[in-house]
């Protein structure tokens, strides 16, 4: 096994139907523009009420990629 060089960033993915859902829209946007996404953390979650009920979900992802060897 090689050693490996990640990056973390912070992500905030959102949806009208489940915290899960904001976290696949969240990985599933960024891994169209970064790649060797290997894990995420989810660090904060947070929702917007409207009428007494649940109406939106945030959630704040910390996500590590690895960084190419410079070779």
């Amino acid at each position: 096994m090689s050693d490996h060089v990640y990056k973390v960033i912070e992500l905030a993915g959102s949806s009208a139907k489940s915290t899960d859902e904001a976290i696949r829209n969240a990985i599933e946007r960024a891994s169209q523009t970064l790649k060797h996404l290997d894990w995420f953390e989810v660090v904060e979650t947070r929702g917007h009420i409207d009428g007494g009920k649940v109406a939106h979900y945030q959630v704040v992802l910390k996500v590590g990629f690895r960084l190419e060897d410079g070779k």
